[in-house]
């Protein structure tokens, strides 16, 4: 015996029915997935930005020191210049009031 019509299309239906439901489960879980994803990725960015953060204190710390110990290199040079220079003054002086 043939199964009645209507018993067939609600058979179809149900068909129907679990196959929608199981693509459903199948983008839920693709969401999931991706939300868990972008959580990850999220987190990745706020350490590369706190990083970043960290980097750019150091870097104009570490500018800061050398500019300075250029500061100080180039009083410490134009002092012996300025010694060098007096020391020939002086020689030079001392020899002109010799003769």
């Amino acid at each position: 015996m043939a199964a009645p019509p209507s018993n067939k299309r609600l058979q179809q239906t149900q068909a129907q029915v679990d196959e929608v439901v199981d693509i459903m489960r199948v983008n839920v879980d693709k969401v999931l997935e991706r939300d868990q994803k972008l959580s990850e990725l999220d987190d990745r960015a706020d350490a590369l930005q706190q990083g970043a953060s960290q980097f750019e204190t150091n870097a104009g710390k570490l500018k800061r020191k050398y500019w300075w110990k250029n500061c100080k290199m180039m009083i410490i040079l134009a002092v012996i210049i300025a010694i060098i220079l007096i020391i020939i003054i002086v020689v030079i002086v001392e020899n002109t009031k010799g003769k």
